[in-house]
């Protein structure tokens, strides 16, 4: 089955779950932001030089160059039998040129897939995030416990919590979040392409009911 998706939600949604299954089961090319600017560098092209000016900088790369290296990504020969785009577009103006590209090089986007999901329960989730100093394994102090407090199963190293893993800072990032994605929601519902899922329901039964809307 051939589909091109775009999956949004916010931080803490369970994207990263539902991205590693729905690759798995439909057979698509898993694609995020950071993967294709990492891609382009390796390989040298000239939007990764120029990509690259930015993030060496620290700075946001613009939304020209990203679209660029979208482009570049998405016409490349594995992406014809599908794929999953994760973290992008971000912005209106991202999403317009994506519509445009994409039909430039024939892989229009048949489906956005919208994880919803409570700012309570989003808080809950990330701020009880742990990660390996050393191995960068993940944890939750609730439902992803080690073995040992605070000491990773995998390597022994120290657990720790993001800087921006804390409860006020993501108050501060989902708020900018929902400003940032209504735009881009209410575009795609107008396009007649997004289908919102509550992932209050646990991975699996999320799981299975993107399927089955995917499926028919």
């Amino acid at each position: 089955m051939k589909m091109n998706i775009i999956l949004m939600g916010p931080p803490g949604a369970g994207k990263g779950t539902a991205a590693k299954q729905l690759k798995e089961a439909f057979n698509l090319v898993h694609i995020s932001t950071g993967d294709m600017f990492r891609e382009a560098i390796k390989e040298g092209t000239e939007l990764g030089k120029l990509a690259k000016t930015f993030i060496d900088r620290g700075d946001l790369v613009p939304d020209d160059v990203t679209i660029g290296i979208v482009k570049e990504r998405l016409a490349k020969k594995d992406c014809e039998n599908g794929f999953l785009l994760d973290g992008f577009p971000r912005t209106l103006v991202q999403a317009e040129a994506l519509d445009k590209l994409s039909k430039e090089i024939n892989r229009e986007i048949d489906t956005v897939i919208n994880l919803e999901c409570e700012q309570d329960e989003l808080v809950r989730r990330i701020s009880g995030r742990r990660v390996c100093k050393n191995c960068g394994a993940p944890y939750h102090i609730e439902t992803m416990k080690p073995k040992v407090d605070g000491v990773c199963d995998i390597c022994g190293g120290p657990l720790f919590q993001r800087a921006d893993d804390n409860e006020e800072a993501l108050k501060v990032r989902l708020h900018h979040y929902v400003e940032s994605t209504k735009p881009l929601l209410e575009y795609y519902e107008k396009l007649g392409l997004l289908k919102n899922f509550n992932s209050l329901v646990g991975a699996k039964t999320l799981f299975d009911e993107i399927s089955q809307y995917l499926k028919a």
